[in-house]
């Protein structure tokens, strides 16, 4: 049976014996596409708002995942760069399987006019420094190193504390 045919009953499932035909090339899409330009080239967050129920997505969004809106272009908005933890935790096995050499902190990062999170690395903490709730900002490559990829964020830390 070809990958793409449609089941109309549970008991036609099946096994498949082989590789996969699944291609290694992957793409952003429009509108992540878009959000990576801006990271790489302005070293600026882009989010796509819902004028219908006001969620606000980083990175944008084509169509609104609440309650399904369109979100042309005209809906993107700036945020961050600064934001706010909303969890934590601490990385141990890396994604090939293998336990890393140095323990990395992850957080879930909700920038400043979002109402949704990014998972990525944080740097420039201990630990037992952080909480939900801290106040973090982006360190970025160097902007002729940048690639357009979400690697262009080195990994946020803590924002300095405003007097």
């Amino acid at each position: 049976m070809p990958l793409k045919d449609r089941l109309s009953l549970t008991t036609e499932t099946g096994s498949w014996i082989g590789e996969l035909p699944v291609s290694s090339r992957y793409t952003a899409g429009v509108a992540a596409e878009k959000f990576f330009v801006a990271l790489r080239d302005k070293g600026q967050f882009l989010g796509s708002r819902c004028e219908v129920c006001g969620e606000s997505y980083v990175p944008p969004k084509q169509y609104c995942e609440k309650c399904m809106t369109e979100l042309p272009e005209s809906s993107w908005v700036k945020v961050g760069p600064e934001g706010t933890v909303e969890s934590w935790t601490v990385v141990h096995i890396g994604l090939d399987g293998k336990r890393l050499a140095e323990p990395e902190l992850v957080g879930l990062i909700r920038l400043d006019g979002a109402t949704t999170a990014i998972v990525h690395r944080l740097g420039g903490v201990k630990p037992c420094d952080l909480c939900i709730g801290i106040r973090v900002r982006p360190v970025l490559k160097p902007e002729k190193k940048r690639e357009g990829a979400i690697t262009d964020i080195l990994y946020f830390q803590p924002a300095a504390k405003k007097r």
